[in-house]
């Protein structure tokens, strides 16, 4: 960069002082700041948008080496999954086949072995109002700060607070 002192700011202002003249100098000044953070403003864009660039090409070199990790693992499972299946194709193969039944109530017998299990019976949430006394608030505090303990109709609070009349 450009080693400027004070020193030599102070020389430059003196010479822009006696060339441009004291009347023009502060409009010089101004426009020459203005000029200034112009640039700045376009070097900080261009600077940004190189880093944004580098961004999008680092992201899609990691999404190209993911897709590319994902796709040698879907082969190897894909791989996996036809080694098993022919390994259980030949040994299914290689079994004797079943002997005849001479009854056909030997062939029921074989169908209630190869019946399939029972559903597991279905969760039923216990009838608890857990929303209400997740949300409630202890009966001690009520207590403490004067709240209301239990709910009551609008008649009720009525006939609560109406004064009472005096039978003498």
């Amino acid at each position: 960069m450009l080693d400027i002192g004070v020193s030599k700011l102070l020389l430059i202002g003196g010479i822009a002082l006696v060339v441009i003249g004291p009347e023009r100098l502060p409009r010089v000044a101004r426009m020459a700041g203005t000029m200034f953070g112009r640039a700045q403003r376009y070097v900080s864009d261009v600077k940004a948008e190189v880093n944004r660039s580098i961004e999008l090409e680092e992201l899609n070199r990691v999404k190209r080496e993911f897709e590319t990790a994902a796709r040698d693992v879907g082969q190897a499972v894909d791989q996996g999954f036809q080694q098993a299946t022919q390994d259980v194709n030949s040994a299914y193969a290689s079994l004797e086949p079943p002997l005849p039944s001479a009854t056909s109530s030997a062939s029921s017998d074989e169908a209630d072995v190869y019946r399939w299990e029972d559903p597991p019976p279905v969760y039923q949430r216990p009838n608890k109002k857990w929303r209400v006394k997740r949300g409630a608030v202890p009966r001690w505090f009520k207590q403490r700060e004067g709240l209301r303990q239990y709910v009551q109709s609008g008649a009720a609070r009525v006939a609560r607070h109406r004064p009472r009349s005096v039978v003498r």
